[in-house]
């Protein structure tokens, strides 16, 4: 369950955030228009506004999906399913400064993980959305894919300043298509005398170990919302 606090926390953050990132300055700001002490803020969001920005960052992942259910998904074909969701996840941010902060945050090297764990929650929000039920290496492949994906139309969207951020979707489909091209080379490469059995054996290296399961990737995000 949510932490109340928390959320009146994340709420109040964001129009701080644009001015002085998500740093303790507007941690503290929040903290003070939730009219609550910087200890009992500190208590809620630990890690202070790097706790705010995760979950600024997984409320936009609920907006997508919410948007997902009313789009005739079913009638597209997968790789326009695909940047449908994309596209839904871009619109769901509120602020292109709360999300060029966020980056810059998530760059830095004490943060790296974490941003790269959430973007590959990103992608299995999608995938997951889209009904996947691939396994093993197939699985993880296409998350990673999607991620690399997802995070450079991330940074092109941010400096896209055309109407409805035409350019970026265009961009995004040619992303799209480079994958696209890739698999279909792979599927005829396999066919060929000897490639097919050596991409089973190191895609075989890929599998969960016995003991794995998804849970235990760093981007798989157990308490996503």
């Amino acid at each position: 369950m949510t932490d109340p606090l928390r959320t009146r926390l994340l709420h109040a953050i964001t129009g701080h955030v644009i001015f002085d990132g998500w740093g303790p300055d507007s941690f503290a700001m929040a903290a003070s228009d939730c009219d609550v002490t910087l200890g009992d803020a500190k208590a809620a969001c630990p890690r202070g506004a790097l706790d705010l920005a995760a979950d600024f960052h997984k409320a936009g992942d609920v907006v997508m999906l919410t948007a997902a259910n009313k789009m005739p998904l079913t009638e597209m074909r997968i790789r326009d399913r695909v940047a449908a969701l994309v596209m839904a996840r871009l619109d769901a941010a509120e602020d292109k400064e709360l999300v060029r902060r966020g980056s810059s945050l998530f760059a830095l090297p004490g943060n790296a993980s974490e941003g790269a764990a959430l973007i590959w929650g990103t992608a299995d929000a999608i995938w997951t959305a889209l009904g996947d039920t691939s396994e093993d290496g197939n699985w993880y492949s296409k998350r990673a894919v999607l991620s690399g994906v997802y995070g450079s139309t991330v940074l092109y969207w941010l400096g896209d300043e055309t109407p409805d951020h035409q350019a970026t979707r265009e961009f995004l489909d040619r992303r799209i298509e480079n994958v696209m091209q890739f698999e279909k080379a792979k599927a005829q490469a396999q066919k060929l005398p000897f490639v097919g059995g050596l991409i089973s054996s190191v895609m075989s290296n890929v599998k969960a170990p016995g003991t794995a399961t998804r849970d235990d990737l760093p981007g798989s995000l157990n308490n996503r919302t």
